[in-house]
């Protein structure tokens, strides 16, 4: 591939783009024609659930309706844990007053996990509307509920089940006063369910006030946002869709692995994968490349070290105040595609310790451990685990038990990668939760053969020049 190709190439990859994808321009060597392997139209995007809880009249429906108004340009359903009351028997219906609707009991969870699951599944479901003046959800026909974005869950025990609350990816409690959700909830009855004060006064002290005390308040500690005020709170509102936009744009694995770090992608970095996984670059192309990818991968996840604050005196005479890089650090790769790694990561941390791990693989299951050299002291270092491809994780798994067998805590190891498949994010992630994990890019998957697919195929035998037998290379047109 001549310099005016790579150019080319580099250029293409900053045509018009949709969700990070061609949609037009760049077809060289009839590829439009082939089925593209960087999108998994067939499985459902994974929503980003979103639980509200709160008292009775605590202002849950309020927020919710602000943060559906912010998210305008999302697909957002509001699912309501009402709608999931048990149908009453005719003694119930008979004895009404005396049913506490605010008890665990009176809620069908289990229609609103299957519900949920067919939601996150991409299936459309039908759910009843409750009718509080008959106490039935048969008055009305049911509301049809399209798979999107976003799914709100809202209701005052949504919390309470864990089944549900491990469907949800941010958990938020309205705290609102006892005693402005008692005003409210009068001025509601009366109005829109049409009871008499005292009839409202009297289920709040019989049922409502210990429903509170018991099933509702001690879900609290569930949340992972506490607003309080409700829908007075603006600023809490802002920042939680603020967030909410972050985690849409990130990958779905980020959302279900906080430990899991992308690059954030830019027509730079999209381009510089084109150009790696390009089969007929020329092996200098592909070692500059991977290089510079290589180099954002290590800076980043330098960027999540511990850092401690420090001041200088500038040539002005000013104070600057900024921070010290960690000081016991050491890489280890993973040989022989993680040494790749090692130029990068000398050229940002200035006479780092290196150490090295070979792991033989026999098909997917025979990993085993053939050779380790690593500082004597990396029990006390935070450690940078360097290898290239994520793949089925098993020698990762391997990799990284051998480092806490040395001593090394878990919370101390990051593990550095160009891409992973996801079946490896979801066993290292498993197996190892305090690790951090800095890719580039998720690929689509393994093959039959257990290959990351795009991929980018033998990394090490690209890098280090030993698969030209197997491999055409187009030289240079100079």
């Amino acid at each position: 591939m001549d310099s005016k190709s790579v150019v080319d190439m580099i250029e293409a990859s900053s045509g018009p783009h949709f969700s990070g994808f061609h949609m037009d321009g760049l077809q060289p060597r009839d590829l439009a024609k082939q089925p593209s392997t960087s999108v998994t139209e067939n499985m459902p995007k994974e929503p980003f659930v979103i639980g509200v809880a709160g008292g009775a009249a605590s202002g849950k429906t309020t927020v919710c309706d602000m943060i559906i108004q912010q998210l305008h340009d999302q697909r957002v359903v509001l699912v309501n844990q009402d709608s999931f009351y048990h149908r009453l028997s005719e003694e119930e219906l008979a004895r009404v007053h005396e049913y506490n609707f605010d008890h665990p009991d009176a809620f069908d969870t289990e229609q609103l996990l299957c519900s949920m699951d067919k939601l996150k599944n991409g299936q459309a479901v039908d759910v009843p509307i409750y009718d509080f003046m008959s106490h039935t959800n048969n008055v009305y026909p049911a509301r049809r509920v399209n798979p999107s974005d976003v799914i709100i869950l809202e209701g005052i025990l949504i919390f309470h089940d864990p089944r549900v609350r491990e469907l949800m990816n941010m958990k938020i409690f309205v705290d609102t006063d006892a005693d402005v959700r008692l005003a409210r909830r009068i001025r509601r009855d009366t109005a829109e369910k049409g009871r008499d004060i005292g009839a409202v006064l009297d289920q709040y002290s019989k049922f409502v006030k210990p429903a509170f005390d018991d099933f509702i308040l001690p879900t609290k500690k569930y949340a992972d946002i506490i607003i309080p005020r409700g829908g007075d709170n603006h600023v809490a509102i802002d920042l939680i869709v603020q967030h909410i936009r972050t985690k849409l744009g990130q990958h779905d694995l980020c959302k279900i692995y906080p430990n899991l770090y992308v690059i954030q992608s830019t027509f730079q970095i999209r381009g510089m994968h084109t150009l790696i996984r390009d089969s007929q670059i020329t092996k200098h192309d592909f070692i500059f490349y991977a290089d510079r990818l290589i180099r954002l991968v290590v800076e980043h996840g330098l960027g999540h070290l511990p850092f401690t604050e420090k001041q200088v005196v500038t040539p002005t005479g000013s104070v600057y105040t900024g921070v010290d890089f960690c000081k016991r650090l050491c890489g280890v790769s993973v040989i022989r595609s993680g040494e790749s790694m090692e130029n990068a990561l000398r050229a940002c941390c200035k006479g780092i310790k290196l150490g090295k791990i070979l792991i033989h693989r026999e098909g997917d299951n025979g990993q085993h451990l053939i050779y380790e050299k690593l500082p004597t002291d990396i029990a006390e270092r935070h450690v940078l685990l360097l290898d290239p491809i994520l793949g089925t994780g098993n020698s990762a798994v391997q990799a990284i038990s051998l480092l806490l067998r040395k001593g090394v805590p878990e919370s101390n190891i990051i593990f550095l990668n160009l891409i992973s498949a996801p079946q490896g994010v979801h066993v290292v992630c498993r197996t190892f939760p305090r690790i951090k994990i800095v890719t580039s890019e998720i690929e689509v998957g393994l093959n039959k053969d257990y290959r990351v697919i795009p991929g980018i195929g033998e990394f090490g035998d690209r890098y280090f020049g030993t698969d030209e037998d197997d491999q055409p290379v187009i030289t240079s047109s100079s």
